[in-house]
């Protein structure tokens, strides 16, 4: 516990110019000044509003103390809302690109939708959150998957 909440203070000092509060949280936890990159391990979360962010690593990409963009990988799953509707996902890798307000999804990708449950599936999914897109990727030929329910 004593090292969560030294970590939770690392990551305050970094993110204190930022105007939502952010918390972090990991097992482990690696700084280095001169490149501005963070990497964090083990059980990480990464709260910001009523985003969550999970996975068993993080880096973390700083230009100025500021968060430019967040890499998840090993077990990334997600929760964010936009337009009071809330995605659930997850995919082998996870990109916040912070100036763009972009998610990127990479390698099984998938989100939920709820309370429709509606299903993206495929490769690459990006998420715009500025313009309120969604763009689905498949390789190899396979298809890009999308489930819904039709009312009758």
């Amino acid at each position: 516990m004593v090292f969560r909440i030294i970590i939770f203070l690392c990551m305050i000092n970094l993110f204190a110019f930022s105007a939502q509060k952010i918390e972090v949280y990991a097992k482990d936890f690696y700084l280095d000044e001169k490149s501005e990159t963070s990497i964090l391990t083990g059980d990480v979360e990464v709260k910001k509003g009523k985003d969550i962010l999970n996975s068993q690593k993080l880096i973390i990409y700083m230009k100025n103390k500021q968060p430019l963009k967040y890499i998840a990988t090993n077990n990334a799953k997600f929760k964010i809302t936009m337009k009071d509707k809330t995605y659930h996902g997850s995919g082998d890798e996870f990109i916040y690109n912070v100036s763009k307000d972009t998610y990127e999804i990479n390698g099984h990708a998938k989100i939920i939708e709820e309370p429709t449950n509606k299903e993206l599936f495929g490769d690459k999914i990006i998420v715009d959150r500025k313009n309120m897109t969604y763009r689905v990727f498949s390789k190899d030929k396979k298809p890009v998957k999308f489930v819904f329910e039709v009312k009758e």
